[in-house]
């Protein structure tokens, strides 16, 4: 067996979800789109999307993500990747559709975890059994959020109490139409080391003081999950809400991230390959001046470029899942952040060229390729900008070098001493 060959169920899995994608999935999709504008609502949940999940449940695809035999599919992140990456070619309805869309997944990780028997009870099995939606309120608007410990958001104690107030933007969730609770992230302790001043609560979404001010549009897109701006106005907590203890927030936040943000580049290599697809078959459909598109060179140029991206970044993405299951996140963390960086941008580079191949159509609703180019450039910030991970990549990067640099320095040091002690 080859070090990213598929496990027997994975196999499985695998053929049963194209399945699924092939009878189910991409006929929905115009079905979706009618249903959303009948509704008049950019937050409506389509019918068509519960029958989806109907069907999936039936064939047992769901919550694939869970890596908890007892919770979920039980599957490893190497096994897992190439079913999120089949998801992610029709990204607004497969993940949802088998429970495993954001920011569900990376919640019910955290309450898997972190949670009491109460939260289990009360938000992970609805959860699991996909009755409710969650949302995770972490990015503020006056704050340089990529730097989660700038968050202001302040949790004060009171007696059995914590007091929330501040401000939250980007809330991804918190507008759909099943959204009951919210993992929020605040300051419990400024005074306190940099990375135990944060922690994480569940608050309901309908808490008292908790305002839904308005969903954030995203290059003019209403997500249909929405992405909220979010006010907290003397919320109470209860001290029994609070995820794993005080000043853990910061930690709880690696460990939700890092799976987080390699499920988003699985789903990111979907996209590219499905913008892939459209570019060939729209290449090879239209003439321009007496010959196919798809015989300008240039034009071969961006399929072989994007084919040959498409299966690097591949490649790194399932390295980087088989060193989580192999050796931990935290070893895996270059790995992750690298993933993190080239898939948003390889798949949006491939749909920007399907874009120009497409013409004017390229850039309406009536092809998927659009809302892409929004999802997909916005997970360039989404998670880390590109330019956090690229910093944390060249520290260690440097790491290995440090010491045999201090070395080498005190050596060369050492021998200028000598030279002159000689020549005095």
């Amino acid at each position: 067996m080859s070090l990213f060959e598929l496990s027997e169920r994975a196999q499985k899995y695998q053929a049963e979800l194209l399945d699924f994608m092939d009878t189910h999935v991409y006929p929905a999709e115009a079905v979706y789109e009618e249903q959303m504008r009948a509704a008049g609502d950019p937050h409506a949940q389509p019918q068509v999307l519960e029958d989806l999940k109907a069907e999936a449940r039936r064939r047992g695809l769901w919550n694939l993500f869970h890596p908890d035999p007892k919770w979920g599919a039980g599957l490893t992140n190497l096994e897992y990747a190439p079913l999120a990456e089949i998801m992610g070619r029709s990204a607004h309805l497969a993940p949802e559709a088998t429970n495993c869309a954001a920011p569900d997944t990376g919640n019910m990780e955290v309450l898997t975890l972190f949670g009491t028997e109460e939260h289990q009870e009360k938000y992970l099995r609805p959860l699991l059994d996909g009755t409710i939606r969650s949302a995770f309120a972490m990015t503020e608007p006056a704050v340089a959020s990529s730097d989660a410990t700038n968050i202001e958001l302040r949790m004060e104690r009171d007696g059995d109490h914590y007091v929330l107030n501040g401000r939250k933007w980007f809330a991804s969730n918190a507008l759909h139409s099943n959204c009951t609770v919210m993992i929020v992230m605040g300051k419990t302790d400024p005074t306190a080391d940099r990375h135990r001043q944060q922690s994480m609560m569940v608050v309901p979404i309908d808490a008292p003081g908790v305002t839904v001010l308005r969903g954030l549009p995203v290059f003019g897109y209403q997500d249909r999950e929405g992405h909220a701006e979010i006010t907290f106005e003397n919320v109470r907590v209860p001290l029994t809400d609070v995820l794993k203890g005080e000043g853990e927030g910061f930690a709880i936040s690696q460990a939700r991230l890092g799976p987080g943000r390699i499920h988003h580049c699985m789903r990111a290599i979907g996209m590219a390959e499905r913008a892939l697809e459209l570019l060939c078959r729209r290449a090879l459909s239209r003439t321009t001046f007496g010959k196919p598109i798809a015989e300008r060179g240039n034009i071969q140029d961006w399929i072989a470029e994007a084919r040959i991206d498409i299966e690097q970044i591949r490649l790194l993405t399932l390295k980087a899942a088989w060193m989580m299951d192999t050796v931990g996140n935290k070893a895996a963390r270059t790995e992750i952040a690298a993933i993190k960086v080239a898939a948003p941008n390889v798949a949006l580079k491939i749909v920007d060229r399907a874009i120009q191949v497409f013409g004017a159509a390229g850039v309406t609703d009536d092809f998927p390729l659009a809302s892409a180019y929004a999802h997909l450039r916005t997970l360039r910030i989404a998670d880390g900008p590109d330019e956090v991970h690229k910093a944390a990549i060249a520290k260690q990067e440097l790491a290995k070098y440090r010491d045999t640099a201090a070395r080498d320095t005190a050596a060369r040091d050492t021998a200028a001493r000598d030279t002159a002690a000689r020549n005095a």
